[in-house]
């Protein structure tokens, strides 16, 4: 049986650590992390998301704010409601849920974000400075898993990490952190996509699978080769015959579970490290201005 990376248990141990360095940095500056949340239109699971996100703030004791605009909010509404909070000392991050209504350039207002305050790491600054390796705020969903391998204690060095999705969130910004020379990384890394002919051809030579492509089944055993250890970034919500749904990865668990060495669960997996290192991100944010 490989190892169950437990991303529940992880994400709990990375929100009482941030709450030390929270109750830390009040105590020794007055300063509450504050992290300022956006929500435009109705999109149910987004509004699940910025409420979950709320409710792990109130756990480790950052202040959080929600305000929620309609669907039919403009451009340069919801770019004024950025600037407003990156002119407030007292929000120390932002973000914007994505995705935006169409008629909204979510570049442009991710662009509007400062960079200092950018928890999301979706900045182009912040990009530019994960790409040479400088510091800036990592995206949460890479950040999650190479907080997973490092608290499993997972080899990297010298591994080949085989990275499908080229996602500008996930796939793209992990692909490089892999191959940087640096704790989690130093790996020989791989970049595919749905593009790639025969995905199986390089994720059967992967030590380190990561798919975060969003479609179901897409690995399956044939796609892993024994022993491999196997990240499921992708969440989907699938049918079943008795009408109800459930959510499941991008990995065909049971199966791939015979041959991985270590592989993460959908639900359970990823999906709670990435809220957990947005607090890691605010602390972050909070302890910079605080300097």
């Amino acid at each position: 049986m490989p190892t169950i990376i437990d991303g529940n248990a992880l994400a709990a141990q990375v929100r009482e650590e941030v709450a030390l360095d929270v109750a830390a940095l009040m105590h020794a500056t007055g300063v509450v992390p504050g992290l300022n949340l956006l929500l435009v239109g109705e999109d149910p699971a987004s509004a699940v998301y910025v409420r979950n996100k709320g409710k792990d703030c109130e756990k480790v004791g950052i202040r959080s704010t929600i305000v929620r605009m309609t669907a039919e909010a403009t451009q340069e509404q919801v770019i004024a409601q950025v600037m407003e909070w990156n002119a407030d000392p007292a929000v120390h991050g932002i973000l914007v849920q994505l995705p935006l209504p169409k008629h909204i350039d979510e570049h442009a207002v991710i662009r509007a974000i400062d960079p200092d305050k950018d928890v999301d790491g979706f900045h182009p600054i912040n990009a530019g400075k994960l790409l040479i390796g400088l510091d800036g705020f990592i995206p949460c969903t890479p950040y999650g898993v190479l907080e997973m391998l490092r608290r499993y204690t997972i080899e990297t060095s010298g591994k080949h990490a085989v990275v499908v999705g080229r996602s500008n969130i996930v796939g793209k910004p992990l692909a490089m952190l892999l191959a940087q020379k640096r704790p989690q990384g130093n790996c020989t890394v791989t970049l595919c996509h749905t593009g790639t002919p025969d995905i199986a051809e390089y994720t059967r030579r992967a030590d380190i699978l990561i798919s975060a492509v969003g479609v179901h089944g897409l690995i399956t055993r044939d796609h892993v080769k024994q022993g491999a250890v196997v990240i499921d970034v992708g969440i989907n919500r699938i049918e079943l015959p008795d009408g109800t749904s459930r959510l499941a990865g991008d990995v065909l668990y049971d199966e791939v579970a015979e041959v991985a060495s270590a592989i993460t669960p959908v639900p359970g997996g990823v999906g709670p490290m990435t809220r957990a290192m947005l607090l890691r991100n605010t602390v972050t944010a909070a302890q910079r201005c605080s300097v």
